[in-house]
C-alpha cells in the first residue's frame, strides 16, 4: 500500500456509524473551552527538564525542517488546535476538563484510555482525531463527552434505565479526586446532562454498562517515549515524491503498534542510511533504527521523527538488545568521573569509630542464598537459639547508603537509573561494581556494614521481640537456591550431598553448622507463610519462563520452572524485614515515608475473570476481596493435581490486579487505607532489602537511619539511653514491636525527628514526589525490557529451531479466533481462523464447542480473494509423520482432545485430526515459529498441528 493510500485508508478508520453525532457535539463545545475563541491559542508545549535528573522529560525543541508533504487529500485543520496552558489550567480548576495519562490499545490502536482520579472506569477516547496528536504515556487534559454519547461496555444491556442509579445528591467522587464531580459535570454540561452523568459515574462500581468517552483538549506533558521509538524504514515514496530516487519523505513504522507511522526527512539522515536510501538500496529496510519524534502539526496526519541510532539488522540478537535498551531509556553508559570519584579510596578499611557505634555480629552464623552467578549480594540470613521456645533470626542487608550520601554526583547518577536491569545475562547496574560487588556485597570472609532486623521469634511463629539497629557481619558462605533446596530435600542432612557442593565455609562454621540454620529458618518460615495466608495474602506468582544460556551466552532453552522452597525460604522473612521497616518509617516520619501501595483489582476485570472461571465449572466469589482470596484458595486446591491448569489460573489472576507502585506517605487524602498492600493484605510495606539494585531502598534506608538517630537521642535525653547499638530489645521507642506514639508526638519527640531529619537529608514535598514518579517510570521500564528480553530469548530459540511443536491449552473459544495458553513458555497467543481458505468453522455458542474441519469441496482452490493462506493457520502433515526428526524436534507428550475439561491423561506424542472438536481448557499440539526480525516487530507464531491426507 502506498503511502496515499495509507494516508486514505487512515481517515477512513477514524469513522464509524456512531461518531457523526459525537463530532457534532465536540465542535460545538470547543469555543467554550478557550479563553479566546477568535484566536487559535498556542499548543501546551510540554514540561521542563528535571532539576533532579539528567535525562529531559520532554524533547528539545523542534528544528527548522520542512514540513513533510501532505497525501494527496485534503488534511487542513485535520487535528484540533491544542488548548493553551492558561486555558487548560482554567478548565481544570472550573472542572471542565481533567488531566491523565494517555494510554493507547497496541491491538486496536484507534482506541485509547485516560484515567481520572474518582472515575472507576477509564475514558475511552476513541479515534484518531479525538485523540489529537497524543501518544502513549503523554500526560494529558481532557473532556468528557455528553452521556448519550458514550459507549457501552461489553456484556452490558443499553435498555437498562438510569432509575437504576443512585440518587444525585449521594454520588461522590471518591479516591481522593481532588475536585467535586457535581460542580466539573454542571460545568461542562446541561443540568439535566450533568445529573446523568454525575450518576453514571457513581453507579459504575456496581452498574458497569456506559464507558464514558472524551477528546484531547491539549497535550500537557510529552511522554520520554517520544525520544525513544524504534522500528523499520519504509522504502515506499510519497505519491508527491514520484519515484524512488527522487523522494524526499519516508516513513518509519514503529515496533510498537501504540505508536503511529512517522515522516523522516530523507536529508536528515544519518550519512550511512542516506546515501543508501539515495541508492535505491531496498536492504535499508532490514535495519533496525532508533528515533525521536519531535513534531506533529495540526495539518499532517503523521508526527516528523528523525533517526537518531542505527542498531543493525533486525534478525540478529545484539541489535535488538540495544533497541530493547534504548526504547527504554536505560542507560549502558560508563559511570561518570564525578560519580566514581565518590567511591571510597581502595584498600577500604572500616573505622573504628564506626564498629564502636555498631552492633558487632560477625560471630553469629550469616549466610546468602542468592542465585549461581549473583556478585551483587546484599542481603543475609541468621540464627540463633535463644531458649527450646525461642529462636532469634536475622535479616542483615547491605548498609549502601553509608557509602552513597545524600546531594553527591554518585547518588544523583544512582537516582537517575533508579533500579538494575537484567536482560539476556547482561546488566545494566544500579551501582558502580567496586559497590555493588565488592563494598557492599555480603562477600563470604568479609566485614560487611549493614542494617539488621533481628527478631525473637517462638516456634509457631510468633513475634516476642524485635531490634532494628546498623550493625557489621561476616558471612560464613554464599548459597544457592538449588544447594539449599538440595539440603531440603535431604532433611539437613549434609552427608548425603556428597563433597561436590563446593562450598567453603568460614568464621570457624561449618557446612552442618550451616544446614541446621537453615533447618530452623525452614521450619519457621513455613509457619510465617502458614499466618500470612490465613491473614488473606494471595498465593500467587508471576509466571516468568527461564532461559538457558550455554557457556557462550547463547539462549539455549527456555522452561517455566516449579518454585522452589528455598526460594519461599528467603521470601517469608525479606516480606517480613520490608513490612517492619514500613511500619517503623510510616510512623516515624508519616509526611515523608516512602511505601508501596497496591491498590485492589479492577471491577471490571475481576468481574470478567469470575465470570470466564464460573462458566467452566468453577465457583470463583469476586463479591468482596476477602471472598475472591476465599475461593481462588479452593479452587488452587481443587485442581493442584493438574499444574499446567494452576498456572493458567495465576496466569489470568495476575491480569486482573494493578500494579503495585511507590508513594509519598504525604500525599495520602484518603487516610492509611490507602497505605495498604492488597496482595500481600498488609497495611503497610516498602523496600527496604536490594539497596544494591534499587534505588528506593536507599531512600527508606535513610528515613529508618534518621529514625534511629532520633530514638537515640530521645531515649538518650528522657530516659539515660545509652547511644550503644547494644541496648537492649526493649529499649527502644520508634522502631521497636510497639511504636510509642506518646514520645513521638511530644514537644520533645517531634524535635528529635525533625533534626534527625533534617541531618540526613530526607526528601520531602515536590522533591520527594518527582524522585518516587521516576522510581516507578524506571521500575516500569525494567521490567518490560526484561520482558521483552525473555521474548527475545523465545523468538531466537524458534528462529533456529524453526519449528517446535508442544502442547498448549485452549482459553478461550469463538467464531473467529482462539486464545492458547503455551505453558512451555507461559505465553498466551491467538490463533486467527476465521479468513483461512479451505477451513469450516462450526461455533457452538450453547455448548461452548468449536468444530474445525477442512472444507474439501474447496481444497483444490488454494486461492480464495481475501482469505489467508492455510498454511497461516495449520502445519498439515501426514498421518504416518507425527514424529518430528530428531534433529530440530524434541519428544513432547500431549493430553488426549475430549469432550471434557481436557484433564485426561497423556497419550503418546501424535498429532490431532480433522475434525477438532474442543472447548475451553482443552489440550491440543500446536506448533510455534519465529515471525519478524528482519523485516518488522518480532513475534511467536502458532498454528495448530494437524494430521491429514490433504496436504
Amino acid at each position: 500500500m502506498r503511502f496515499g493510500d495509507k494516508a486514505v485508508a487512515f481517515m477512513a478508520e477514524d469513522g464509524d456509524k456512531n461518531k457523526g453525532r459525537r463530532r457534532q457535539n465536540r465542535r460545538l463545545k470547543q469555543s467554550s473551552l478557550q479563553n479566546n475563541p477568535a484566536k487559535a491559542p498556542a499548543e501546551v508545549t510540554g514540561g521542563a527538564t528535571s532539576n533532579f535528573f539528567p535525562l529531559p522529560l520532554s524533547p528539545p525543541s523542534s528544528p527548522s525542517y520542512s514540513e513533510p508533504p501532505s497525501p494527496n487529500i485534503s488534511c487542513r485543520g485535520y487535528f484540533a488546535p491544542h488548548l493553551s496552558e492558561k486555558s487548560v489550567k482554567a478548565a481544570v480548576e472550573k472542572g471542565n476538563a481533567f488531566k491523565a495519562t494517555f494510554r493507547v490499545n497496541a491491538y486496536n490502536p484507534q482506541e485509547a484510555y485516560c484515567t481520572i482520579n474518582g472515575v472507576p472506569v477509564d475514558v475511552l477516547i476513541d479515534g484518531k482525531r479525538e485523540q489529537n496528536r497524543a501518544v502513549e504515556g503523554d500526560l494529558v487534559a481532557i473532556a468528557l463527552d455528553p452521556v448519550s454519547d458514550w459507549a457501552n461496555l461489553r456484556g452490558a444491556n443499553p435498555n437498562l434505565s438510569l432509575q437504576t442509579t443512585p440518587a444525585i445528591d449521594s454520588c461522590s467522587a471518591g479516591g481522593g479526586s481532588n475536585f467535586s464531580l457535581r460542580e466539573s459535570f454542571d460545568a461542562v454540561f446541561e443540568h439535566g446532562d450533568a445529573d446523568r452523568a454525575l450518576c453514571w459515574i457513581s453507579a459504575m462500581k456496581t452498574h458497569p454498562l456506559k464507558r464514558p468517552t472524551g477528546r484531547v483538549l491539549a497535550i500537557l506533558k510529552r511522554s520520554p517515549k517520544r525520544q525513544a521509538v524504534t522500528g523499520y524504514l519504509s522504502m515506499e515514496p510519497s505519491p508527491l515524491d514520484g519515484e524512488l530516487l527522487a523522494m524526499k519523505w519516508i516513513q518509519l513504522i514503529p515496533r510498537d503498534a501504540r505508536f503511529p507511522q512517522m515522516s523522516v526527512s530523507v536529508r536528515n539522515l544519518p550519512d550511512s542510511v542516506r546515501e543508501r536510501v539515495k541508492s535505491g538500496d531496498l536492504a535499508v529496510k532490514r535495519e533496525l533504527v532508533g528515533a525521536e519524534m519531535f513534531e506533529w502539526r495540526k495539518k499532517t496526519i503523521y508526527p516528523q521523527a528523525r533517526i537518531t541510532d542505527v542498531f543493525g539488522r533486525g534478525g540478529e540478537i545484539e541489535p535488538q538488545i540495544a533497541a530493547i535498551l534504548f526504547e527504554n531509556l536505560i542507560s549502558t553508559a560508563e559511570f561518570s568521573q564525578k560519580s566514581l570519584s565518590c567511591l571510597p579510596p581502595k584498600p577500604w578499611k572500616m573505622a573504628e569509630d564506626e564498629l564502636k557505634r555498631r552492633r558487632d555480629l560477625r560471630k553469629v552464623c550469616s549466610f546468602t542464598i542468592d542465585p549461581p552467578r549473583a556478585f551483587d549480594l546484599d542481603d543475609a540470613l541468621s540464627v540463633e537459639i535463644v531458649s527450646d521456645e525461642i529462636l532469634r533470626i536475622g535479616v542483615h542487608i547491605a548498609d549502601v547508603s553509608y557509602f552513597v550520601l545524600p546531594d553527591t554526583d554518585l547518588d544523583r547518577e544512582a537516582q537517575c537509573r533508579s533500579t538494575s536491569v537484567y536482560i539476556l545475562q547482561r546488566r545494566s547496574p544500579l551501582l558502580p561494581p567496586e559497590l555493588s560487588e565488592e563494598l557492599c556485597s555480603l562477600l563470604p570472609g568479609e566485614d560487611r556494614l549493614t542494617f539488621s532486623i533481628i527478631w525473637d521469634m517462638s516456634s509457631s511463629g510468633e513475634i516476642i521481640r524485635r531490634w532494628i539497629g546498623r550493625s557489621i557481619i561476616n558471612s560464613c558462605c554464599k548459597l544457592s537456591y538449588d544447594l539449599v533446596q538440595d539440603v531440603i530435600d535431604k532433611s539437613f542432612n549434609v552427608d548425603e550431598l556428597g563433597l561436590s557442593t563446593g562450598i567453603e565455609t568460614c568464621g570457624g562454621f561449618s557446612l552442618k553448622d550451616v544446614a541446621e540454620c537453615l533447618r530452623n529458618l525452614y521450619e519457621i518460615s513455613k509457619q510465617l507463610r502458614e499466618i500470612r495466608f490465613n491473614d488473606g495474602a494471595l498465593q500467587l506468582r508471576d509466571i516468568k519462563p527461564t532461559i538457558l544460556f550455554d557457556e557462550s551466552g547463547a539462549p539455549v532453552d527456555c522452561m517455566v520452572k516449579e518454585r522452589m522452597e528455598s526460594s519461599c525460604l528467603v521470601e517469608e522473612f525479606m516480606l517480613l524485614a520490608n513490612r517492619s521497616v514500613a511500619e517503623v518509617i510510616f510512623r516515624a516520619f508519616p509526611d515523608c515515608a516512602v511505601l508501596i501501595r497496591h491498590p485492589g483489582p479492577l471491577a471490571r476485570k475481576l468481574r470478567d475473570f469470575g465470570t470466564f472461571w464460573n462458566k467452566r465449572g468453577f465457583k470463583l466469589d469476586t463479591s468482596s476481596s476477602g471472598q475472591f482470596r476465599i475461593s481462588l484458595s479452593k479452587i488452587m486446591e481443587e485442581i493442584k493435581d493438574d499444574p499446567v491448569l494452576c498456572e493458567i489460573l495465576t496466569f489470568f489472576a495476575i491480569k486482573t490486579m494493578q500494579s503495585a507502585a511507590y508513594f509519598c506517605t504525604g500525599d495520602l487524602v484518603g487516610g492509611e487505607d490507602e497505605c495498604s498492600h492488597y496482595a500481600l493484605s498488609v497495611p503497610y510495606y516498602t523496600h527496604f532489602t536490594s539497596p544494591i539494585r534499587r534505588y528506593p531502598d536507599i531512600i527508606v534506608h535513610r528515613i529508618l537511619r534518621a529514625a534511629l538517630h532520633a530514638e537515640m537521642l530521645y531515649l538518650k535525653q528522657s530516659e539515660g539511653g545509652l547511644e550503644t547499638p547494644e541496648a537492649g530489645f526493649e529499649n527502644t521507642c520508634f522502631t521497636g514491636l510497639h511504636f510509642d506514639k506518646q514520645a513521638a508526638e511530644s514537644k520533645f519527640g517531634r524535635e528529635t525527628l525533625s533534626v534527625s531529619a533534617s541531618k540526613f537529608k530526607l526528601l520531602q514535598g515536590d522533591t520527594l514526589r518527582e524522585v518516587v514518579a521516576h522510581c516507578n517510570e524506571r521500575k516500569l521500564a525494567g521490567r518490560h525490557a526484561g520482558e521483552a528480553g525473555a521474548k527475545l530469548c523465545i523468538w531466537a530459540l524458534l528462529k533456529e529451531k524453526e519449528i517446535l511443536v508442544t502442547e498448549a491449552r485452549v482459553l478461550s473459544l469463538g467464531p473467529r479466533f482462539m486464545s492458547v495458553y503455551i505453558n512451555k513458555f507461559a505465553v498466551e497467543r491467538r490463533i486467527n481462523y476465521s479468513d483461512a481458505e479451505c477451513l469450516s468453522i462450526e461455533w457452538l455458542e450453547v455448548t461452548g464447542k468449536l468444530v474445525i474441519d477442512l472444507n474439501r469441496s474447496e481444497f483444490l482452490w488454494r486461492r480464495v480473494e481475501n482469505f489467508c493462506p492455510l498454511k497461516d493457520v495449520v502445519l498439515l502433515t501426514e498421518p504416518t509423520a507425527s514424529d518430528l526428526d530428531e534433529e530440530d524436534g524434541e519428544t513432547v507428550t500431549f493430553g488426549a482432545l475430549c469432550a471434557n475439561s481436557g484433564l485426561s491423561e497423556k497419550s503418546k506424542l501424535e498429532t490431532v485430526v480433522f475434525p477438532l472438536v474442543l472447548e475451553s481448557f482443552s489440550s491440543i499440539p500446536v506448533a510455534l515459529h519465529a515471525i519478524g526480525g528482519d523485516d518488522g516487530p518480532l513475534d511467536i507464531g502458532v498454528r495448530l498441528y494437524v494430521s491429514s491426507y490433504f496436504t
